[in-house]
């Protein structure tokens, strides 16, 4: 299914169609795990010419869908991509390597050093024009007053992103650890690939380069974890690296709610299944959308009551009081 679209989609906002199209084609980028990476050199050409004009829309009120994979983000972004006044990017990794190049963390297009958290002193004048640039660029493109960005690994990026867009909103999008988790273990294990060369390119990034990086950058900083540092650094199961991935990302979320809490909304994914309408209301009230009976209609059609059941895994000894701890402090 191409740029997330399906005959619902089609059918329900046909003028929607192109928009995400070029989304897909010119700014987003492929990873190389998926089939369409062989798109990747016409999306860098497109940013070299487009950081070469002059900016061609202001870029008003972004709004970044940030929080863990495998957490509905996905599903989140195709339906704001349904409202009348949104152009959705898809985790358009390759636009933001254009914009700062050290902030590959999978390794999916370059092997230079790379960074989790970025905050404003990384948000230069060049790499604040670049950004600018091409966003709005991006907005001229798909004919949209808005942008909806979602890349959930800004949430270690939020005072980065606010020195480029200071008046950028955030949904903070949790789900319960445990479905996370489980989640995260089966696609890693379904979705990895072999490359010629040997290597490997999955969840954890080219050669485990995402988890690697997690290691150095946010476990010994994360009071959670860094009294079992040794532990961690040992584990090898996606389950056990699943849930420090979640344990990490979640405690940061909450971080930032309580520093910005005007510009950061928390919103759970088994709440948007059970109320869509109640729920995207009050989302669209917080980014200051209007209003849209569509976009409101697709989601009670797309989305289905969660389950009930919520599966517990196998997790390291050591995990288990973090992990615990981390889902009382989201409510779980």
């Amino acid at each position: 299914m191409i740029a997330g679209l399906d005959p619902i989609y089609v059918k329900t906002r046909p003028t929607k169609v192109v928009p995400r199209l070029i989304s897909y084609a010119l700014f987003e980028g492929r990873p190389p795990a998926t089939r369409g990476k062989w798109i990747n050199p016409l999306v860098f050409t497109n940013f070299a010419l487009d950081m070469r004009l002059p900016q061609l829309k202001k870029v008003e009120k972004p709004i970044f869908i940030i929080g863990m994979g495998r957490s509905g983000s996905t599903i989140l972004g195709v339906l704001m991509s349904m409202h009348r006044d949104v152009g959705y990017l898809n985790e358009p990794k390759a636009l933001w390597h254009a914009v700062y190049p050290h902030e590959d963390i999978p390794g999916s297009y370059s092997r230079v050093p790379a960074r989790y958290s970025l905050d404003e002193s990384d948000a230069t004048e060049e790499v604040r024009r670049r950004a600018q640039r091409l966003f709005g660029a991006y907005l001229r493109a798909v004919g949209s007053k808005r942008v909806v960005d979602k890349y959930p690994e800004l949430i270690f990026r939020i005072p980065f992103v606010r020195a480029i867009f200071p008046d950028a909103r955030f949904i903070f999008l949790v789900r319960n650890g445990w479905d996370t988790c489980r989640s995260i273990d089966v696609f890693a294990e379904q979705k990895g690939i072999q490359k010629p060369d040997g290597g490997t390119h999955n969840w954890w990034g080219t050669n485990n380069r995402k988890w690697k990086l997690m290691l150095e950058q946010l476990v010994p900083e994360e009071e959670a974890l860094a009294g079992i540092f040794d532990e961690v650094k040992s584990l090898n199961r996606n389950s056990d690296m699943a849930a420090v991935e979640w344990i990490v990302t979640m405690r940061e979320g909450l971080r930032q709610m309580e520093r910005y809490p005007d510009c950061v909304h928390l919103l759970r994914y088994e709440a948007l299944l059970s109320n869509p309408r109640g729920e995207l209301s009050r989302l669209l009230e917080f980014c200051e959308l209007p209003y849209d009976k569509t976009f409101l209609a697709f989601a009670e059609q797309r989305l289905a009551p969660p389950s009930p059941k919520h599966k517990p895994l196998e997790l390291s000894p050591a995990l288990r009081a973090p992990f615990a701890e981390t889902m009382e402090a989201l409510g779980y």
